[in-house]
Parts: structure tokens; sequence; C-alpha cells
């Protein structure tokens, strides 16, 4: 259909578990994350909302194939209309999928912030990525010197921004960033979410991950409240603005809990909860 935007990452019945032991060695498994699904379509921002420790981040370590191995997960995800799969990933993260990750130590300790934000390279695209990387940092108030610094000589926030200078080095059509702004001053975080935007006018989809829906409600298309492993179903941003938005999720918290796994929830059946539910 003319205007449609296509779907760049779809997901499907996602449900992930881990297996753990406990002292009897006994053997048991965890459901973490229950059978949600979600899209995220070409050009918009989509942000999943919950409270910090609720297991948001697995969500975008199942999208990106980088949870441990005692993690078991079933679902479908499509990349682009293309099923995600162990080979593909390989192929995928850090070119047409580019990741944030929320703790600064998947920074490599022993390497310099510039190689590592460069990437691989041939010699001929060397000069060129050098030249990206100066303009990045310059959008990220990051000096040209830090390329030539260690993580441990960088700050919170700095390393933070470098991990974004990282991420939007190359033309991704997915962006999946997870918990990008704490550590940022309040005018850093909006500027790197206005960021995301123009890369989203530029045709790119945005999962973004976080804690802060205040911060979401500003750039967002769509808002999914991640609660208990299950997510309100995505709804417009403004669909949020024009109601008491705090109280609905916390009505939403109490509603989630007495569906089956699985039932997706959408903003239109908390509305239709009787009152004192």
């Amino acid at each position: 259909m003319k205007g449609q935007k296509e779907p760049v990452l779809t997901i499907r019945d996602l449900s992930v578990s881990f297996t753990m032991y406990d002292r009897g060695l006994n053997r048991r498994e965890f459901e973490m994350v229950h059978q949600l699904s979600l899209t995220v379509n070409a050009g918009e921002i989509v942000a999943v909302a919950g409270s910090s420790g609720s297991g948001k981040s697995l969500l975008a370590h199942a999208v990106l194939g980088i949870l441990p191995g005692n993690a078991r997960v079933t679902g479908t995800m499509e990349f682009c209309g293309q099923r995600l799969d162990e080979a593909s990933l390989k192929k995928l993260r850090g070119q047409e999928i580019s990741f944030i990750p929320q703790s600064v130590k998947y920074l490599d300790p022993l390497m310099k912030v510039g190689r590592q934000v460069i990437g691989p390279c041939s010699r001929r695209e060397k000069k060129e990525r050098q030249e990206k990387m100066k303009q990045v940092f310059a959008r990220y108030q990051l000096e040209e010197s830090v390329a030539n610094l260690y993580p441990y000589q960088l700050s919170g926030g700095m390393a933070r921004r470098v991990l974004i200078s990282g991420a939007v080095m190359n033309s991704a059509k997915l962006i999946v960033a997870d918990e990008p702004t704490p550590g940022l001053q309040e005018s850093l975080a909006r500027e790197t979410l206005h960021n995301f935007r123009e890369l989203a006018e530029e045709g790119c989809g945005v999962l973004l991950i976080t804690h802060d829906i205040d911060l979401a409600l500003q750039m967002a298309d769509r808002i999914a409240v991640f609660y208990d492993g299950r997510v309100l179903e995505p709804a417009p941003a403004a669909d949020f603005l024009n109601t008491n938005w705090k109280e609905e999720v916390e009505l939403c918290k109490s509603f989630t809990k007495s569906r089956p796994f699985g039932q997706r929830i959408s903003v239109s059946d908390i509305g239709r909860m009787p009152l004192g539910y």
C-alpha cells in the first residue's frame, strides 16, 4: 500500500527462559519473557518502557542473539522480512543492525576508543570512516582526542556517548538502544533522542528500551509498556499524552496479572475496565 511503512523488525510470540539448578541440583526453567509480539517499522521509534530490573534488556539481547548459553528462546524474529537466526545475525550485527548497550563495559578495555568506533574496515575505507567519526564525535560533544583514549580514561557520560557514536557510524536499518541516556545531562539526552528521530526520518527503525517514559513520550511514535515479562500492546504516544498515563500504567500492571501469558493488552482494554478493578 502506498505510504505504508515496511516492518524492519517483527517479533512474534517471543519467550525467553533460563535453565537453572537449585542446591539439590534439580533443574528448573525460569521464563522471564512471555510470548511477546512487537513490530518496528522503517522510519519510526518504538519505545519499550518499564521499570529498572524488569527484564527489558532481555528483549534487546534476544534480538541481537547475545543471550547467555543457558537461555532458551522460542518464537520467531524477522529482519526486513527475513528470519533472524544465528548465521544471519553474525552478518547483520554492527552493520545493518546496530546496538547501543546499557553497560559501558561493552567497550574493549584494551583497545583505544577510536578503533572501536571506526570498526573493522579496509585501508581504503579507513580515511573515510575517520572523517565520519570526527563528525559523529562533534555531534555528541566529544573532542577528536578522545579517539586516542582507552575506555578507563573516559567518564561515564563520555563512555556512553562513545557507544552511541559507534552505533550511528554505519547506515543501519535498525538501531536497538538499551537505556542509551542514563548518565547523560538532560540536554544531551534530549539531543540523543533528537538524533534518533533524524535517523528515523531517514528510514531507520529504532527500538528504544528505557525506564524513562517521560523522555520516550517526547520522541517515540509508539510506546509499549513492559511489565512482568509482557507488554501492553504498543499504542501511539499521543494516546498516553491524552490520558493520565501514570494512573493508566499502574492500572495496566494489575490488569496484566489477571490475563493469561501471551495475551496482549491494549490501551482500549484498560479503558473498558470497570472502576475499582
